[in-house]
């Protein structure tokens, strides 16, 4: 089977200088969404349908073929002169003998279970056709029936009134038998209100040749969707994300507001998560058995282990949480943070770059930067570990069962040795030696006959 995806206009009603196909959806762009579905049936050629944007479309899809086993073509269609002169552009790059799947690069939630039924329907001698009964079908192509079978497809601007009636419409995804496709493109006209080379205008020529035309509907409307506007694309996003919702709850996530949470990647979810309202998920995001993730949390490429609580306003990112941990609120955990089990990380504690042990806190105002820090640990508040001369980081080591009191600086490289103690306010240039304390501060002195300044009246 070929796929054609069709991704050349303009998208003047984005105002955007971004190629419409281009504007993300749950944080990936449209034509990445058709990509992905295309893919999923396995197509033997793949080819997508380029013109405005300049470089961008080509550009995003070449990096987008690497990543997969299907090699992606492009083709440039210029000028844009309608859909059936965009898929001429593709007769080049596809095989002659597979029938081929047209798509759209701005209808980004077509499912693959839908498509594959319309493949099926198609088989490999049908003109088959992607239709849905609209109760408001206005500005859409209607499908034009004779004793139930499909004999033409006219579009809005060139229908007369007893068409504009009609119901059914083309959502303009259809699978075509490539051997024919030549021909009927080259007869294609252009007298119409558009002035284009409607693809549409080839089923008067199949079923002219006897050609069968059927069709094949999709589990919903949406799924046919376009995006022509940002108010389009909004509504798409949230179809998209309760939809990701639904999906979470009907495998038993507790969702506080299904109507408030944004999946912009993958989410697994073990069972009895639980999550608040106002989050948002990027990348690929496992969650384990028991999570409780609080309001208005972001998390990006992180895991976080069974039974941990991740309290309101934390940012996580590419980090992992260990079993039982508690994190925030108003904490960050920011790249290469790994912690183990029941570890505590506070409000307004952020953590880079570092691994911690388990049972180990630092609760709050603290940061913790480019270490290793061992088990059973307790840093005060205000401790800093000062990782960043100005031209390279250093490591800081804290060893097993170590006390670090508030206001400390750990200057790297650097090590508290098991079991050490510093005192509140201690900056620490020398490794402090285990089970000791060590102080660094001035000694406290009260100066006798000091007044404090009075401020001068004006």
């Amino acid at each position: 089977m070929n796929v054609v995806i069709l991704a050349a206009g303009m998208g003047k009603r984005m105002q955007s200088a971004l190629p419409k196909v281009l504007h993300p959806l749950a944080g990936k762009p449209l034509l990445r969404h058709v990509i992905d579905t295309a893919r999923s049936l396995s197509p033997k050629k793949l080819c997508v349908i380029y013109g405005h944007g300049g470089a961008a479309v080509p550009s995003a899809v070449q990096a987008w073929s690497a990543e997969g086993e299907v090699a992606i073509d492009t083709a440039l269609q210029q000028p844009q002169l309608g859909t059936g002169h965009a898929v001429i552009q593709a007769l080049p790059h596809i095989d002659a003998q597979a029938p081929t799947l047209v798509l759209y690069g701005d209808v980004p939630l077509t499912t693959g279970a839908s498509l594959q039924r319309l493949i099926e329907a198609a088989g490999d001698d049908k003109l088959a056709i992607l239709t849905v009964v609209q109760d408001n079908p206005f500005g859409l192509g209607r499908i034009v029936r004779e004793n139930g079978n499909i004999v033409r497809i006219v579009e809005e601007k060139d229908a007369d009134e007893a068409q504009r009636a009609i119901k059914e419409i083309n959502s303009g995804i259809m699978v075509i038998p490539t051997r024919y496709l030549d021909g009927w493109l080259n007869g294609l006209q252009n007298n119409n209100a558009q002035g284009e080379y409607y693809l549409t205008d080839i089923v008067a020529q199949a079923v002219a040749a006897g050609v069968p035309v059927v069709s094949a509907q999709p589990s919903a409307e949406w799924e046919v969707a376009g995006v022509n506007s940002k108010v389009q694309l909004a509504e798409l996003e949230r179809r998209h994300q309760l939809n990701i919702a639904t999906s979470l709850l009907e495998k038993g996530v507790t969702l506080f507001d299904p109507a408030r949470i944004d999946v912009r990647g993958e989410l697994v979810c073990g069972r009895d998560v639980t999550i608040d309202v106002g989050c948002v998920f990027e990348g690929r995001v496992v969650l384990g058995e028991g999570v409780t993730i609080g309001a208005h949390c972001v998390l990006v490429n992180t895991e976080v282990a069974a039974g941990a609580q991740i309290k309101p306003f934390c940012h996580l990112e590419d980090a992992i949480v260990g079993d039982k941990s508690q994190i925030g609120p108003y904490a960050r955990l920011r790249p290469g943070t790994s912690l183990g089990e029941d570890v505590h990380i506070g409000n307004f504690v952020e953590v880079k770059n570092s691994k911690i042990a388990a049972h180990s806190k630092a609760n709050h105002l603290s940061y913790v930067g480019d270490a290793d820090v061992g088990s059973r640990v307790n840093i005060g508040a205000g401790t800093i570990t000062c990782n960043y001369d100005g031209a390279n980081k250093s490591r800081t080591t804290i060893e097993d069962e170590a006390f670090i009191g508030s206001d400390t600086q750990l200057v790297a490289p650097v090590t508290v040795g098991k079991g050490a103690t510093l005192g509140a306010g201690t900056t620490l240039t020398k490794d402090a030696p285990a089970g000791k304390l060590t102080i660094s501060r001035p000694k406290q002195i009260t100066v006798e006959g000091w007044k404090r300044p009075v401020k001068v009246k004006k």
